[in-house]
């Protein structure tokens, strides 16, 4: 898979609240489905798709430990999102910078 293709799967898996939410419960730690799944109110099967979605964007491993296959947190394609984005803080900062001057002139002509 190429960058591109990495890209596209890591931002397309992100862009559910409840694949992020999993995401941030195994930043602290491995942790079972069914731990992963206790937050939500919804079935067991639908978490495991977002575990699957995010399996396959490469943003999760599952072990094979027993019975139990436990789901660790894999960072590779969060550090190639946030190079990615990394390429254009500078039009962000640029963008900011302008509306802040934007907002001071504001302040000052209403004063």
């Amino acid at each position: 898979m190429n960058l591109d293709d990495r890209l596209d799967a890591a931002f397309s898996a992100l862009a559910h609240p409840t694949r992020r939410a999993i995401l941030a419960r195994l930043a602290q730690g491995k942790t079972t489905v069914n731990v992963l799944a206790e937050p939500f109110e919804m079935s067991l099967p639908a978490v495991s798709k977002h575990i699957r979605v995010l399996e396959n964007a490469g943003l999760i491993k599952r072990e094979k430990n027993a019975q139990f296959r436990p789901c660790t947190l894999d960072a590779g394609p969060i550090e190639a999102v946030a190079d990615w984005t990394e390429k254009y803080r500078h039009i962000w900062e640029v963008r900011f910078n302008t509306m802040e001057n934007l907002l001071d002139n504001i302040k000052e002509q209403s004063s």
